[in-house]
């Protein structure tokens, strides 16, 4: 079991580090609006969240680029099906134009045997 002290001292250390990750962001926030480090995004998730209302979110692992975090708008338009490929043709300025095919002659046909 812990002790006050232990349990208090725990405290008082993920505080210093919640400020320390406010200031680092705050720091890195100003030369780039959208790219957050995976420790800063997941202690201000929620800022990350607001933020990619207006904008795509980068979060990156050790310098790379992982993950994005976009807006449930920008997700649906991404993932809402496009017209289908009967439409496209439909709306195509060359829909209902004849074409002059040439005859299909059965010499062009192979045999195989079964």
């Amino acid at each position: 079991m812990k002790t006050k002290t232990e349990v208090k001292k725990k405290s008082a250390a993920r505080k210093h580090n919640t400020k320390r990750l406010l200031t680092k962001s705050k720091v890195s926030k100003q030369s780039d609006n959208s790219e957050w480090q995976l420790q800063e995004a997941k202690a201000m998730f929620s800022e990350v969240v607001k933020a990619s209302q207006d904008e795509p979110q980068i979060i990156t692992v050790h310098g790379k680029k992982k993950a994005v975090v976009i807006s449930y708008n920008e997700y649906d338009e991404l993932t809402s099906p496009k017209q289908s490929i009967i439409e496209f043709f439909q709306k195509s300025p060359l829909f209902g134009v004849e074409l002059e095919l040439p005859p299909r002659t059965p010499e062009k046909i192979r045999k195989i045997d079964l």
